[in-house]
């Protein structure tokens, strides 16, 4: 895997193409990332005692790992990394 929960990355493909975003969580087995503010999609809670009317909650999904990359401070555009360089 490429990234790491915290890095900033860019999306280079689907409907947040260009949006930027830290990484909140990494989901290995699957391939996937979680990015803050990336492929969000909401979600429909049925009324309960305690909040009669429903609610509708926004949250982030994860994106394929592949669709990420690296964000280069420097130039705003993304970049790749060589293994075993962490900076």
């Amino acid at each position: 895997m490429h990234v790491r929960t915290g890095d900033t990355v860019i999306v280079i493909a689907g409907n947040d193409k260009g949006t930027t975003g830290q990484v909140v969580e990494v989901l290995n087995k699957r391939d996937r990332v979680v990015v803050e503010g990336v492929n969000l999609r909401w979600k429909h809670r049925k009324p309960t005692q305690q909040s009669p009317q429903g609610e509708r909650i926004q949250s982030e999904s994860p994106i394929h790992v592949s669709n990420v990359m690296h964000l280069d401070p420097d130039t705003g555009k993304g970049t790749r990394r060589r293994p075993g360089k962490e900076s």
